[in-house]
């Protein structure tokens, strides 16, 4: 039944059209019909105006003119009539504008004989006559605008503007006729007929244009055939004459350089054209008339020919409809009703509902065919449609099951990678307290900090197969320290120069999460930019909520379409496939984002290179735990240290090894890793301290201040990030150029026994402040399973402090670490334990006076600082009183003499020793081999 509807209202569609299109070119061909004897009423009434005027310039007593004039106005009365007669037939075929342009043409034929009256029998000048004969003549040509308005054809449509433009051109000419005539009368202009002249003339070569733009290539070499000839040019010479000669200020008398009558000759030849112009307008109506007469009969036939094929096919579609409705409806129902109901709900629930179960345990759902037993074709497009149901479960399925076991595969490498690094760390561990030696001691340290990395590649895995953290912190971690924590993950972290602010604090249960998504990403701008560059990590807050952390490096950078397939990648993380293995840094950052809703974006930056944006949003953000100030653990006279400002990473020096503020020798071409906050013995810290007491004013030897420990502290050398750089030794420190420091026995040796600082050979050089991003990294953290949370003493010795976490209220506080600890301790640790004899008891002594004297120094006295806000120490103001005599003053030393030569073969070495441990760093050469560029 639809489609006999359907095909009936479609044939009945097209029959109105085409009676409607057949009707409309009828109405185009009788307005363009009235337009021609219109037009014929315009050229007559023309050449009465022109005539009107050569007989007003000789003061109306010509009466040839006159009689000239009487037979060119029953011309124009007879077309008037004709005209007017026409006026009804046309009116129903125009719109409302088309008949106020009608009704104007009707009152202006009734104003014919009033305005005769006014030019022939009174003292009317020519110009004003002539100016109102042209407005009869403008609201006449104004309704040849309705031929192009009133068809749909596009070859109508140009003629009719082509005609138009053809007819007011024509005016304008029959305009200029008049006024030269004036002017040849009169021998010469006035300003305003020269200015009507002027512009009768432009407004002729618009129309022209417009004509040329309109018509036809036939129609524009029609105008060029016709409006041609020696006369025609002799007009044109004419009007050029008369110009030129009114430009020259002189009188329009013998225009053509022969005697004559030059009016007579000017309106000759002029009118010529004019009547040229008039028969390329009498074939352009003809044009337009002929062609809509074809189109109406062409649509009159189309509108029988359709009616004939509707009804033809209406009868057909009748007998076809009846006899196949039956066969037809029943099993295409069925069938129509079943696959949408598989396709829009019963195959999209199944495979969501394999996704999220165990697939590995379950077995292909049943799939029950579609009701239809029919063996027609449309039984077998509903059993090929069950092969496709049957065959696209067990391909969700087997994805499913797939993706579980490569998730499970995931999990069970990543943990077993994990216990092993674990282990592997501990037993680093263990080396790094017992090593005292410093080319292996920094081994141990790059060989932690690659167990490390090792680490956070296991736990991409577990990003990958979906795993959340076992653990998270409870607590809220500053923003700075989680930059820092990042930093520790990566190599070349000593490029990285952090501006992030310190009093925004990170929700715990987004820490873990957090450090891992700029430890790719910063990863990835250290590895994409080059090695003597540096990559800036900044922060700020951001006017809508929520900070902006941003990784900016100066590397390749990337182009728009990569950076736009990047950041959908980071929007909408895709499904683990091949791909992942080649960008699991990228997979793993969008993975963090989504879970924890953070927006990360990657931009081109200004100066080269790229720059990632990561929005941490509000809901991540927590006000940051109280900092408790950190006071010296010896009452011996430490001073607190002064810190960098957080995010700041100073300038890295060379890569040679020096020995740190820890007595423990660094490398410095790999420099610190930052690390989260731990809590001391005294409460939370925000870095390290400096806890050796200052040496007794009497010792005049280097004497180096290594760090003392408290509790169960770990034993090796410890980095927290970025150090302090206020003083930290009170003794001179070891040149880099001088020879190895010699061991001194307890007092002047770190906690690992390392040797302390030596004077070198050029002199003691000036207190060195200490190296922020100069030590070896250490770990972040130490957790089989990734987290952050819950760490043991071992790990929060080797990352560094940690955030305070509030201890319950059963649980026993670490003892206070006192003074007297840090005179004992290194005989404490580094001596066999002995059974105490009651005898040994602990005896009055007369030093026990000396503890109680030495309490007098533990706040250091300064008076000035240097330009780099350094204290400066006043000699013997802090000096233990009674250790030194009064009156007694040192002998100045003379300087040591310096050798230009040594000095130059000293830099050279460490020149060379910097580019040959860079080589082998990138594998260029082995340790065993020189390096070429020795000049040696």
């Amino acid at each position: 039944m639809i489609p006999t509807v359907a095909a009936v209202v479609l044939g009945a569609m097209r029959v109105i059209s085409a009676v409607t299109s057949a009707a409309e070119y009828q109405r185009v061909s009788d307005i363009a019909a009235f337009t021609g004897t219109l037009g014929e009423l315009i050229q007559e009434i023309e050449l009465e105006r022109d005539l009107t005027v050569p007989y007003i310039v000789n003061k109306r007593s010509q009466e040839s003119d006159l009689n000239l004039i009487d037979a060119q106005q029953n011309k124009v009365d007879v077309l008037a009539e004709k005209v007017l007669e026409r006026v009804p037939e046309i009116e129903g075929s125009l719109g409302d504008l088309g008949k106020e342009k009608l009704t104007r043409v009707d009152g202006r034929l009734s104003e014919l004989p009033n305005l005769r009256e006014i030019t022939i029998k009174t003292q009317l000048p020519a110009l004003p006559a002539l100016e109102k004969y042209s407005l009869v003549i403008g609201d006449l040509l104004r309704f040849y605008e309705e031929v192009g308005q009133a068809g749909t054809d596009e070859s109508i449509d140009g003629t009719a503007a082509a005609l138009t433009a053809l007819a007011r051109a024509k005016n304008e000419q029959s305009i200029m006729r008049g006024l030269l005539a004036l002017g040849i009368e009169m021998r010469n202009f006035t300003p305003i007929e020269l200015d009507a002249v002027t512009a009768a003339r432009k407004r002729f070569e618009s129309e022209i244009a417009a004509f040329r733009a309109a018509a036809t290539p036939a129609e524009r070499q029609l105008y060029a055939d016709t409006v041609t000839g020696s006369r025609v040019d002799q007009a044109e010479f004419l009007r050029g004459s008369a110009m030129e000669r009114i430009r020259l200020d002189r009188q329009l008398v013998n225009l053509d350089g022969t005697p004559g009558e030059d009016s007579e000759i000017w309106f000759e030849s002029s009118s010529f054209g004019i009547v040229r112009m008039y028969e390329v307008e009498k074939q352009l109506v003809a044009s337009v008339v002929q062609r809509a007469d074809t189109l109406a009969a062409a649509d009159q036939r189309g509108a029988l020919v359709n009616i004939l094929v509707v009804v033809v096919i209406l009868a057909l579609v009748l007998l076809i409809t009846t006899g196949m409705a039956r066969s037809l409806t029943t099993p295409l129902r069925r069938l129509r009703s079943e696959a949408l109901e598989i396709a829009g709900h019963r195959l999209p629930d199944l495979v969501q509902r394999l996704r999220e179960s165990d697939a590995a345990h379950e077995s292909v759902p049943h799939v029950a065919p579609i009701g239809v037993s029919s063996a027609d074709e449309i039984g077998e497009v509903a059993r090929a449609f069950d092969e496709v149901h049957r065959e696209a479960v067990r391909l969700a399925g087997d994805e499913s099951r797939l993706r579980s076991n490569i998730s499970a595969m995931f999990v069970n490498l990543s943990r077993r990678t994990q216990t092993l690094v674990e282990r592997q760390i501990a037993l680093i561990d263990g080396l790094e307290q017992g090593e005292q030696d410093e080319a292996r001691l920094a081994n141990l340290f790059k060989l932690d900090h690659l167990a490390t990395r090792m680490r956070r590649n296991s736990e991409n895995l577990l990003v990958l197969a979906g795993q959340e953290p076992a653990r998270r912190w409870s607590q809220p971690v500053e923003v700075t320290d989680v930059v820092r924590a990042s930093l520790s993950e990566v190599e070349g972290y000593e490029r990285v120069v952090i501006n992030v602010p310190g009093e925004v604090a990170l929700a715990g249960q987004a820490v873990n999460d957090v450090i891992h998504l700029l430890a790719e990403l910063v990863e990835n701008a250290l590895s994409f930019s080059a090695r003597d560059t540096r990559v800036i990590v900044s922060g700020n807050r951001i006017d809508g909520g929520g900070v902006m952390v941003s990784v900016t490096d100066s590397g390749i950078g990337m182009s728009p379409d990569e950076i736009g397939a990047t950041n959908w990648r980071l929007a909408n993380p895709p499904v683990v496939d091949v791909s992942v293995s080649r960008r699991m840094g990228l997979f793993v950052v969008g993975r963090l984002a989504l879970r924890n809703g953070i927006r990360v974006q990657i931009r081109n930056h200004d100066g080269g290179g790229l720059t990632a944006m990561v929005l941490l949003p509000e809901s991540l953000i927590a006000v940051p735990p109280s900092a408790v100030q950190q006071s010296p653990h010896f009452g011996s006279g430490g001073y607190a240290p002064t810190w960098t400002p957080k995010g700041q990473l100073p300038q890295m020096p060379p890569q040679h090894e020096t020995t740190g503020g820890w007595g423990t020798p660094q490398l410095g071409s790999t420099g610190g890793r930052p690390a989260l906050p731990s809590p001391g013995p005294l409460g939370p810290s925000t870095g390290p301290y400096n806890t050796q007491p200052p040496p007794p004013s009497h010792h005049t030897g280097p004497q180096h201040t290594g760090p003392q420990h408290t509790g169960p502290q770990h034993a090796g050398p410890q980095h927290t990030g970025p150090q302090h750089t206020g003083p930290q030794h009170t003794g001179p420190q070891p040149s880099m150029f001088g020879p190895p420091p010699r061991q001194q026995g307890s007092a002047q040796t770190g906690p690992n026994g390392v040797p302390g600082g030596q004077p070198s050979m050029f002199g003691p050089p000036p207190p060195m402040p200490q190296q922020p991003g100069n030590p070896l990294p250490r770990r972040k953290f130490d957790s089989a399973l990734g987290g952050l949370s819950g760490l043991s003493e071992r790990d929060a010795d080797v990352t560094g402090p940690l955030p305070a976490v509030r201890e319950p209220a059963g649980q026993d506080r670490p003892e206070e670490f006192l003074p007297i600890f840090a005179s004992v301790e290194s005989a404490w640790f580094k001596k066999p334990a002995e059974e105490t004899k009651a005898e040994d008891a602990w005896k009055e002594s007369k030093a026990d006076s000396a503890w109680g004297v030495a309490a007098a120094i533990q706040q250091p006295q300064f008076e000035a600082s240097t330009s780099a806000g350094l204290p400066k120490r006043v000699p013997k103001a802090n000096l233990v009183p009674g250790s030194a005599e009064p009156g007694r003053q040192a002998a100045a030393s003379p300087p040591p003499s310096l050798s230009p030569d040594r000095a130059r073969s000293r830099l050279s070495s460490l020149q060379y020793g910097v580019r040959q441990g860079r080589a082998v760093a990138r594998g260029e050469i082995s340790e065993d081999e020189g390096y070429p560029g020795r000049g040696e």
